[in-house]
């Protein structure tokens, strides 16, 4: 039974690979056998997680330049993907921006939000994951085969709880912006609209939604985090790993148009 989840010698795609999210998945497609195409922004910070995966994967895992918020170097990047490494049976659409809590220079009231801050969330949460699909996603249909998966958020059927932010110091209290969730609301609906739309061509389209990940959080977050979730705790690396193999293996062969919540129950109350 655990064939199912090997994707060995399929290429698999994760855009956004370098930052804090891309190496977990990352590490879970090489761990079950795929060869991974990781894109990123010329010149984007490499996290120690990526450098060690690149380290330890060699020919394995291969970096790509790649700006989702342009079409052209998207087009590239696919090119490039193609030429190196073959077709790809498996898209990540991981590239996403975020508000880090501790960005006090940004902070703004919600009466006075600038509108850039907020377009530039949909910028790429969205209309990036839109373009990068149109790109490899129609490559795959017109192959007959291909499993992508889109990054949600539990932001995206919840609103932010704002308390888990107010101990934090600043001028002026420290707010989720609400384009993260709308963005990652929107990416959820547009999962199920590739996946209706290509169903028939062999194509399937999964959101994958993780709760908070552990990572450099302050302790008081943490605790107001754990005391929010049913489990008790923030979500870790290993906890994403299996659900993402599992949306991207046959072992999923007849799930679609499925957002796969991994929140330790966040959104359950």
């Amino acid at each position: 039974m655990n064939d199912g989840f090997r994707l060995d010698s399929q290429i698999a795609v994760v855009t956004g690979a370098c930052g804090k999210l891309g190496p977990i998945w990352v590490e879970a497609l090489l761990g079950a056998g795929a060869r991974v195409a990781a894109l990123d922004l010329p010149g984007a910070p490499v996290s120690s997680a990526f450098r060690a995966l690149a380290d330890g994967a060699r020919e394995r895992l291969q970096r790509f330049d790649c700006d989702i918020t342009n079409r052209q170097s998207i087009e590239g990047a696919a090119a490039a993907v193609a030429t190196r490494m073959g077709s790809p049976a498996v898209l990540v659409n991981n590239a996403g921006v975020d508000q880090p809590p501790d960005s006090s220079g940004s902070r703004s009231r919600i009466d006075e939000l600038p509108l850039d801050q907020f377009r530039k969330m949909i910028d790429v949460n969205l209309l990036g994951t839109f373009q990068v699909t149109q790109v490899f996603g129609a490559q795959m249909a017109k192959r007959g085969s291909g499993s992508i998966i889109n990054i949600g958020s539990l932001y995206a059927s919840v609103s932010p709880d704002q308390r888990l932010y107010d101990h934090l110091a600043g001028d002026l209290p420290f707010l989720k912006s609400p384009a993260y969730g709308a963005s990652k609301a929107a990416v959820v609906n547009m999962t199920k609209y590739f996946a209706t739309l290509w169903g028939r061509q062999g194509v399937r389209v999964n959101t994958l939604s993780p709760g908070g990940v552990l990572g450099g959080q302050d302790e008081q977050f943490k605790a107001k985090y754990g005391a929010r979730v049913p489990l008790g705790r923030m979500a870790q690396a290993e906890d994403l790993t299996g659900p993402l193999v599992f949306l991207a293996s046959p072992a999923s062969s007849y799930v679609t148009g499925h957002e796969l919540r991994v929140d330790g129950g966040f959104t359950a109350w």
